[in-house]
């Protein structure tokens, strides 16, 4: 079965309507079906409206009656933003930690060439 894809717009359209089902006491099978979507996809679409970093502004609990999919969007490209900084800053910190390790390394090899030598029999 090839899949189709929604507008946000449809997305948003059927998540309203979803949580209006819910309210109702459908469970999410029932919801999905009359969406005409699989419980996969509902969840999906449940998980990206969610904002995983919730804004100052933003008084809602992330889910669609409290915004539209553009602030998500901007919320996630914002996000992105903190984790390139964040990799950013791990990445130096894996660089020196390395750098220390091959000294350290380096100080040990220096130690134990003289014992590594035999001495001579003469």
């Amino acid at each position: 079965m090839v899949g189709r894809r929604h507008d946000s717009r449809e997305i948003s359209d059927k998540l309203a309507q979803a949580d209006q089902l819910a309210a109702k006491g459908k469970t999410q099978r029932e919801i999905s079906k009359a969406l005409g979507v699989s419980v996969m996809t509902y969840h999906r679409w449940k998980k990206m409206l969610r904002s995983p970093v919730p804004s100052m502004d933003d008084e809602s609990d992330g889910g669609v009656n409290g915004g539209s999919l553009s602030q998500h969007k901007a919320g996630s490209e914002q996000l992105i933003r903190q984790l390139e900084l964040e990799n950013a800053q791990l990445r130096r910190l894996v660089t020196d930690m390395l750098l220390e390790k091959l000294k350290y390394e380096e100080q040990l090899r220096a130690r134990q060439e003289p014992r590594l030598r035999r001495p001579e029999k003469g």
